[in-house]
């Protein structure tokens, strides 16, 4: 199976992240996802394109509240059709407070979208662990490899 396209765009302007490195991690870590696939019908199976883009917590809490009825900020929203949307704020924020940088939390929200298409929630708590273990192994390899 031919892996999806990966197209990554920023469109805020306040975080500079570098595009050419977080696209090595993002096609360091399609691959490793699609081995991670939960089950046959996952969206990473499918896709021929998936689109990253990163935004700001404005533009995230108008989608969050648009299609998931939540208006507040959050890391990342992922839609089945391929479609990636990641806050730079809020990946500066809880960067800090993970002791992160900006770049490192994007990176981590790249990997936990792609982990979503790869068929895995993180509603429940135990998927979610497992969900976090999985995805911090392949960032970690991901970010060795570049």
């Amino acid at each position: 199976m031919p892996l999806p396209k990966l197209r990554i765009y920023n469109r805020q302007k306040v975080h500079p992240i570098p595009l050419p490195w977080l696209r090595k991690i993002g096609k360091y870590a399609l691959p490793k996802c699609l081995t991670e696939v939960k089950s046959p019908d996952a969206p990473l199976t499918s896709l021929p394109e998936i689109e990253v883009t990163i935004v700001n917590d404005a533009d995230i809490a108008r989608v969050h509240g648009d299609f998931l009825d939540d208006p507040t900020p959050t890391d990342v929203i992922t839609f089945h059709h391929g479609e990636i949307l990641i806050s730079a704020d809020t990946a500066e924020r809880q960067g800090k407070e993970h002791g992160q940088s900006v770049d490192h939390e994007v990176a981590l929200y790249l990997v936990h979208g792609l982990m979503h298409l790869a068929g895995w929630d993180d509603h429940d708590a135990a998927e979610a662990r497992e969900m976090a273990r999985r995805q911090e192994s392949i960032l970690q390899a991901a970010l060795k490899a570049v």
